[in-house]
């Protein structure tokens, strides 16, 4: 067996900080118990359950209790078996034969076998499927064999380091073959895995419930126990409105919570019923990203004048009251290979920004201050869905807006629905476009700005629109090398060439940050690959 190790294991991800709070010395003691129902509260909607059909994180959130990947990802970084109990790469990096478990059941009494890995994984890349994440990942993919029940071949058109690392992902949850030959609308209301969990019902916009696998035999490596979950029945609530999902966690209505509003980080701090679980994500952190392919960033003075015209930190800290932290580069700090430094590249400026625009040809002024060149006033458009993100984030927009008027850029905010601003980033109808990536490895790069990811079915990962040969062979060759060092110097220099060219603005990595009610329950984790949140090892607490 081959277990490639990750290089950037002690750094990738950080330790899971969980803020006992203040009061609880005298608290009940947490033990394993037979509880009824966990009900957690989430402030994102699932448009489909099935991770592979586009993937986003609520999607991921939600799979990471009711699929199991093919192999695990310990807290270290460092690749396990899982649903694979083995696997070997060939030298040229080509070939990955896998040897599966032959004792593991989906819930709808299927087998899983290399079969299983086969249908899946070809089930990511069919561009029927519409997946913009899992079958982002698999571009290198070529096809798998089927050698026998408990051994899978798979090929890949050129090497590919990162191969592991992601199908540890909740979005490459392995799911029942017989299930994905249904109609791709009923397998996004009802998908089928092997997990400790499985779906009885969906409501969209309203909630998700799931009932534990009795049969369960199938635990990770950094689960805390095996056999079926402790808490028999899972309702996955959608709360969009922050306040009324933390209300429901202070009136015990609900028993944890996502998206942990930084209003309430205080006072959540000062109730010992309430544990706050964080942590930082790896991958390309929460940012603005700017279009490369139209007027007015086309040109790269005026992209760097943009940069320098706002003030993120100061933004971050009146908005988040210092529950996030501020991105550094095009890489989030807790990723594998991140350098610091290009945390300075950008910081406001003022006169450098004029400076830029001057030279940049946006001379004029027109009667509300703005620039304008040729008549033609500055301005830029960000197609913006309030629902998909924070309160706290759509008001450090509007203060980004108001600090890139003092500069003269006319920043125009347009809320509309996912669907319509979807439509316009996968044809990049846009100058600036919210968004981040969250993935366990620097390959992240590649996938935000490469010119491969200029199209993708479902999801276009490269919204600068950044086409560049130097900067796509250094991030092809880092796939091709397992050498630490090598692949630390070739991703340094892919996030100087990003941070080079002004194509994002960095605002704050994306945080796991849930809350707990811990006179309740306990044992409420983060799956290792994303940091999303693991139901599985929730304990109730009983009095003592």
């Amino acid at each position: 067996m081959t277990l490639r190790k990750a290089p950037w294991a002690p750094t990738a991800l950080a330790a899971v900080v969980v803020l006992a709070l203040t009061g609880c010395g005298g608290a009940a003691s947490a033990q394993p118990d037979e509880a009824d129902t966990f009900v957690f509260a989430t402030g994102k909607d699932i448009s489909c359950l099935d991770p592979h059909v586009n993937g986003d994180m609520p999607q991921a959130s939600l799979a990471a209790n009711y699929l199991d990947s093919l192999v695990s990802q310990d807290k270290d970084g460092k690749i396990r078996p899982w649903l694979a109990e083995s696997w070997e790469v060939s030298a040229d990096g080509l070939t990955y034969t896998f040897t599966v478990r032959d004792d593991v059941y989906f819930t709808d009494g299927t087998k899983f076998t290399a079969e299983a890995v086969k249908a899946n994984l070809d089930h990511m890349v069919d561009p029927d499927t519409q997946s913009g994440t899992a079958g982002g990942y698999l571009k290198p993919y070529e096809s798998t064999e089927v050698i026998n029940e408990t051994t899978a071949r798979v090929t890949l058109n050129r090497p590919y380091a990162a191969f592991l690392e992601v199908l540890a992902q909740p979005f490459l949850g392995i799911e029942s073959p017989t299930a994905l030959k249904r109609p791709q609308a009923e397998n996004c209301i009802s998908p089928v895995g092997t997990g400790p969990y499985k779906i009885v019902d969906y409501i969209p916009q309203s909630k998700v419930s799931l009932v534990r696998n009795e049969d369960y035999n199938s635990a990770p490596p950094f689960a805390q126990h095996e056999g079926p979950a402790h808490i028999k029945n899972l309702e996955w609530l959608i709360v969009p409105e922050d306040s009324t999902r933390y209300g429901l966690l202070r009136a015990g209505q609900v028993d944890a919570l996502d998206l942990m509003p930084s209003v309430h980080f205080a006072e959540a701090e000062a109730d010992k019923k309430v544990q706050l679980v964080l942590q930082d994500r790896p991958g390309n952190p929460t940012n603005l990203m700017l279009n490369t392919t139209r007027a007015p960033f086309d040109d790269i003075n005026v992209r760097k004048a943009f940069l320098h015209s706002v003030y993120v930190e100061a933004g971050i800290n009146s908005v988040y009251f210092g529950t996030v932290t501020k991105a550094g580069g095009p890489l989030a700090s807790t990723t594998g290979f991140y350098s610091p430094d290009f945390e300075d590249a950008y910081l406001p400026d003022p006169a450098e920004a004029d400076r830029l625009l001057d030279e940049a040809g946006w001379t004029g002024r027109d009667e509300q201050g703005y620039r304008t060149k040729d008549g033609k006033r500055l301005t830029v458009v960000l197609p913006y869905t309030p629902a998909a993100w924070p309160t706290a984030h759509a008001a450090l927009v509007t203060q980004i807006q108001a600090s890139a008027k003092q500069r003269g850029f006319d920043v125009r905010i347009e809320n509309q629905d996912f669907a319509s601003s979807s439509e316009k980033y996968n044809n990049f109808e846009y100058d600036l476009r919210a968004g981040y990536w969250n993935t366990n490895t620097a390959d992240v790069l590649r996938i935000v700005f490469s010119t491969e990811y200029m199209k993708s079915a479902g999801f276009v990962p490269n919204g600068s629109g950044f086409s560049n040969k130097e900067f796509d062979r250094i991030v092809n060759e880092a796939l091709a090398t397992d050498d630490p060092e090598i692949r630390a110097d070739l991703y340094y220099r892919a996030q100087q060439i990003v941070s080079e060219n002004a194509l994002q603005l960095p605002l704050y990595n994306q945080t796991s940050q849930l809350a707990l009610r811990q006179d309740r329950f306990a044992n409420l984790t983060l799956e290792p690959s994303l940091s999303l949140p693991y139901i599985y090892d929730v304990t109730a607490v009983n009095a003592s």
